[in-house]
């Protein structure tokens, strides 16, 4: 995270050496932001601009990573250690402002597209200063399409213009970002007359449209980001919804133009996708709010906003600034600035975030042809309603810290009759104690007090930046199933019965195809077996995340190498995703892929530890394969295979990725295990950091009773 250029400190610099008691030095302004290439370039360049008339300041803007701006911001700002000011998009103006972490803004003069200001109000005050926006517009392959289609209507007569094997359109199709701008076409949103709402009839209307585009051939089935980006380049999608993120990814040789989105045929309305702004916001622990505001004025000055436009490749909010000639003629720009009077501002209230979840799982169930448009978004209301719930009631602390130091006091009491008892032991082994020190406090550190720290997380609730002491209410709503049936895939013991077929699946295809194939590579007759050895490795060698993106491409309904060696054979194509059994059975074909290796592998060093002279006398007493390894093999495997079982099934029933990344949960998160479980309470349903400490600390039961279980086992198979 690199700090700006120290050349920009030179002049004042040089002042204070030259004279270091007359002068106090140049005052510090700090901003934060995220951007990076041509947009920190000309951000760069607007803050040197400023700087040079403002000689005795000195501005210090931190370029972080934008998945750590937030978490960064709200840690520091409090302490005091964050920015004056930060650019930031505008959807986490609600959660800031009830947390307390942003300050408001002055009302601007006119000049700012009216869309983005509005975007910054909250509870009708301003809460920052639009610098650019986002949204999605259409990209279009004019090899394939001279002019862009003006509404719903000609972009469904593109199908017949087209080559064989070209869909007119390609996007995210499953994504409820990539949804909204149908959602909104047909008059519909999230939001309701009284709060959010979603089983509309125009919100139904909508998801029945974005079905017809998938049953009338217009557009490729569970279609994923590179899916799009790859149809595009190769010229089998004619266009694209997408952001000005996609611009990066067009390939060069590609020739494109970018419009607005098409108007809904019927009713005269635009396609209109969320407006994402990024607003300058004002830290309401900033030291020098004056001059921040000062700055705030310099970067939507038009001939700024102007800069930032041409180098930056930014949307500004500044329209004077669409006056420039560098802009005036380039058609991208141009085509971004007219979608941005077709866009609804994403709502910045924190309860936002809990319809992600909601509304993709409605979008998914009907695009798959499982469900009618008006049944799933009736679930989907059901679900938000209980993800946007407010906090359990506060419970008195007193008893639970009570209990603590008794807790405390009988450890310590009992840890100094032990230490009592045992004094001469202790003294002998102090040098022991010294080497194994870094080791506990290693331990103590990166193991001991995080999980002490997630636990107690699990005692209290968290909404819209407020925590809430609630003792062991988020584990008696876990635990007795409080809100959802327990067969509901929302159920603790469903998930918990998921995970567990889950884990013992995965372990017996682990166990068994790594012992078979130890047993072949170990024989003498088998050629090669150095190099299958070094082959059969490759697949645990292999970082996980990227084996499973690739075997969730090969299971793509449309694409997928899987199905096309099913349709190869005669065979019908599968939605593997559409049903429990097909997912499932995706996740497990990737997860013992990955798996089986390592079982391989310890099979292999424990054969190496068993005299083949013992199978032979067996063989010559008339014992078949089968006999000799059952009675020979196998109880000389145990002892090594054991614990790698033990290991192999924790890792097993912590495997995150594989879910995440494969099936997502689906179908209707039925695939979820607990840790991926977990994962959507505490970032997908409205931050319920709590409920997701109370589910973590479960599984930690979950694999503790498993480990002493497991202990005993192979305690009695020592003996």
């Amino acid at each position: 995270m690199p700090i700006r250029a120290p050349h920009r400190l030179t002049t004042a610099a040089l002042g204070l050496l030259a004279a270091p008691l007359a002068h106090a030095g140049p005052t510090e302004l700090r901003l934060w932001h995220a951007y990076r290439g041509q947009e920190e370039a000309a951000l760069e360049a607007a803050i040197d601009a400023w700087d040079a008339a403002h000689p005795d300041v000195v501005v210090l803007s931190l370029s972080i990573p934008p998945d750590a701006l937030k978490t960064k911001f709200e840690a520091a700002a409090p302490r005091g250690n964050g920015p004056d000011l930060l650019i930031s998009a505008h959807e986490r103006v609600g959660e800031w402002v009830t947390a307390g972490l942003i300050a408001p803004w002055p009302e601007p003069e006119a000049g700012l597209h009216p869309a983005t200001v509005e975007a910054l109000r909250y509870d009708g005050r301003l809460y920052g200063l639009p610098l650019a926006s986002k949204s999605l517009v259409l990209f279009i392959n004019t090899a394939l399409v001279a002019e862009a289609p003006a509404d719903t209507d000609a972009l469904r007569a593109l199908r017949g213009a087209l080559p064989a094997g070209v869909y007119p359109l390609a996007y995210q199709s499953t994504d409820a970002y990539f949804h909204a701008p149908w959602m909104h076409g047909f008059g519909g949103g999230v939001r309701g007359p009284d709060g959010f709402q979603l089983d509309t009839p125009e919100n139904a209307a909508a998801l029945t449209f974005a079905r017809s585009l998938v049953t009338e051939g217009l557009l490729p089935e569970e279609p994923t980001g590179a899916l799009v980006t790859q149809l595009f380049n190769e010229g089998l999608a004619a266009t694209v919804i997408n952001g000005p993120w996609f611009l990066g990814e067009i390939d060069p040789s590609v020739k494109f133009k970018v419009a607005p989105l098409p108007i809904i045929s019927g009713l005269g309305r635009r396609a209109a996708p969320y407006l994402t702004v990024e607003g300058l916001l004002l830290s309401a622990h900033a030291g020098q709010p004056a001059l921040a505001m000062e700055l705030g004025a310099h970067l939507i000055r038009p001939e700024v906003a102007a800069d930032r436009a041409a180098i930056g490749r930014q949307t500004v909010a500044t329209l004077a600034a669409y006056d420039d000639p560098r802009l005036t003629d380039d058609d991208v720009i141009e085509a971004f600035r007219a979608q941005l009077d077709a866009t609804v501002p994403m709502p910045n209230v924190p309860e936002m975030g809990a319809t992600w979840e909601p509304s993709a799982r409605a979008l998914r169930r009907v695009m798959r042809g499982g469900m009618g448009p008006e049944e799933a978004l009736e679930e989907a209301q059901r679900e938000l309603v209980y993800f946007s719930r407010p906090a359990p009631p506060a419970v008195d602390s007193t008893p639970y810290l009570l209990a603590l130091g008794a807790a405390v006091l009988a450890g310590l009491v009992t840890l100094g009759r032990q230490a009592s008892q045992r004094r001469a032991e202790l003294a002998d082994s102090l040098r022991a104690f010294a080497w194994v020190a870094p080791a506990a406090l290693s331990m103590a550190l990166l193991v001991l007090i995080p999980f002490g720290v997630g636990a107690a997380v699990s005692l209290f609730a968290h909404r819209s930046g407020t925590w809430t002491f609630v003792g062991l209410t988020h584990f008696f709503d876990i635990l007795l199933a409080r809100d959802w049936p327990i067969t509901s895939n929302f159920s603790f013991y469903a998930t918990l019965a998921v995970t567990v077929l889950w884990t013992v699946s995965n372990v017996c295809l682990h166990v068994g195809i790594g012992v078979a194939l130890a047993m072949l590579l170990r024989e003498p007759w088998l050629k090669l077996r150095g190099m299958y050895r070094v082959l059969l490795i490759l697949p645990w060698a292999v970082p996980n995340y990227i084996t499973a993106l690739i075997w969730k491409g090969m299971f793509h309904r449309q694409f997928g190498a899987i199905n096309g060696v099913l349709v190869a054979l005669g065979l019908e194509p599968v939605s593997w995703f559409s049903k429990f059994s097909t997912a499932f059975a995706a996740n497990l074909a990737t997860n013992t892929w990955m798996g089986f290796p390592f079982m391989m592998v310890v099979t292999l060093g424990a054969l190496q530890a068993i005299p083949r002279d013992l199978e032979q006398a067996a063989e010559v007493d008339g014992a078949n394969a089968w006999q000799r390894f059952r009675h020979v093999t196998l109880p000389l495997l145990r002892p090594a295979l054991l614990p790698a079982v033990v290991l192999g099934s924790v890792w097993t029933f912590n495997m995150f990725n594989i879910i995440y990344l494969v099936s997502g949960g689906e179908p209707d998160g039925g695939t979820e295990i607990l840790i991926s479980e977990a994962y959507r309470w505490a970032f997908s349903r409205g931050n319920r950091y709590g409920y997701a400490s109370a589910y973590a600390v479960l599984v930690f039961g979950v694999l503790l009773l498993y480990s002493r279980a497991t202990n005993r086992i192979l305690g009695r198979g020592a003996a």
